[in-house]
């Protein structure tokens, strides 16, 4: 199978809060305490359990964050192209004050009209200010005053644990803000994303997901954003139990970015097209004078030959694979489908050095390429 690797890149691991203005503010409101859950909680002379006493401290932390998106599309019927609005399409999160909200791709990919709905119940409009497709990721940005806006506060996926008791808020089937519970079931799942790429670390919860999820916070019990609820698994539409939710560290790596510059730059290694095997990956072209040719890694030769056919000469081209190079390994991390070489790309930034390991000749070589910035 032909694999085309033209877009070779990482989930740039570059935090660039330093220079977001935006972003900063969301980072600096971790340090801020949060409301304390082993406070007693009680209304109208009622006492809670102690799990009740989480589940309402987190719901009330946090459902200011969480917006209900509508969006307007446009489709062909006919000879006429009409707008179809879809209530409650999906979720979002609050990024920071200056209006940006979280939310999955999918929730805003092809519409016409965005409309975001904040907890007081005003609609706002939204436009895209940057998608990540491969992610599965999208900024949008509100015309909203700050003193509505209270942005959600990032935790972190790196020490989740499977059986932690994990929270989810979103507007399932257009009904805004609703809490449901569960717990992290699995951890790195992999999901396919619509670019054709696979979305890698992804956390599972038994949380009830449903559609109008998509784009909405998955929480820790201190009400700290773990991930972003993207996906269901399910015969029917509806929540079967198992549900899927990007992790905070992935869109903690992207965010600033798509904030800044509307996109993500990864990493470019320089190899265009590849041949999976069984024994790995051949090099079938290098992108001219990218960092893999300027390393000295090598594709098919075109070879070209001349015959004579009776009294003419004719000239032939053939493709000579014999000396391609056979990827085995990126970082000292066996890789067997372009899905691993891409993954393990991504973990890199531009400017990095890896070392790709190959089969050249019999004989395997580490060679190491620097990493160049994605067109």
């Amino acid at each position: 199978m032909l694999w085309s690797l033209s877009r070779i890149g990482c989930f740039a691991a570059v935090f660039i809060a330093t220079t977001l203005s935006a972003w900063g503010e969301c980072r600096a409101q971790m340090a801020m305490p949060r409301p304390g859950l082993a406070a007693a909680a009680t209304a109208a002379g009622r006492t809670f359990s102690a799990e009740e006493q989480t589940n309402i401290t987190v719901y009330e932390a946090v459902n200011r964050s969480v917006v209900n998106i509508n969006t307007k599309a446009r489709v062909a019927r006919g000879l006429f192209l009409l707008e179809v609005p879809s209530d409650g399409a999906g979720s979002g999160i609050v990024v920071d004050r200056q209006g940006h909200v979280l939310t999955n791709f999918h929730v805003v990919d092809g519409v016409e009209e965005i409309e975001v709905m904040l907890f007081d119940g005003s609609s706002h409009t939204a436009a895209v200010v940057g998608v990540d497709p491969p992610t599965d990721v999208a900024v949008l940005k509100v015309d909203a005053p700050a003193e509505l806006l209270f942005p959600a506060v990032f935790g972190t996926s790196a020490d989740l644990r499977v059986g932690q008791r994990v929270f989810a808020i979103g507007n399932p089937f257009g009904l805004e803000r609703t809490l449901t519970t569960g717990i992290i079931s699995s951890l790195n799942r992999s999901l396919p994303a619509r670019s054709g790429r696979t979305i890698k670390s992804i956390i599972q919860t038994d949380a009830a997901i449903n559609p109008g999820n998509s784009g909405g916070p998955l929480l820790d019990s201190e009400g700290l954003l773990i991930g972003m609820n993207t996906a269901i698994a399910s015969r029917t539409g509806q929540s079967s139990g198992v549900g899927f939710a990007i992790p905070v560290g992935t869109m903690a790596r992207i965010v600033p970015q798509l904030i800044e510059r509307g996109r993500v730059i990864r990493p470019e290694a320089g190899i265009s097209r590849v041949y999976q095997t069984d024994r790995g990956l051949l090099v079938a072209a290098l992108v001219p004078d990218g960092p893999a040719e300027r390393a000295g890694m090598r594709g098919f030769r075109i070879v070209r030959e001349r015959r004579r056919q009776g009294p003419f000469v004719a000239e032939f081209e053939r493709v000579d694979r014999s000396g391609a190079d056979l990827i085995v390994a990126v970082g000292g991390d066996s890789v067997k489908t372009a899905d691993d070489f891409l993954s393990a790309v991504e973990s890199k930034n531009p400017g990095d050095r890896v070392l790709i390991s190959v089969q050249r000749e019999g004989h395997q070589l580490d060679i190491p390429v620097t990493l160049g910035a994605e067109k």
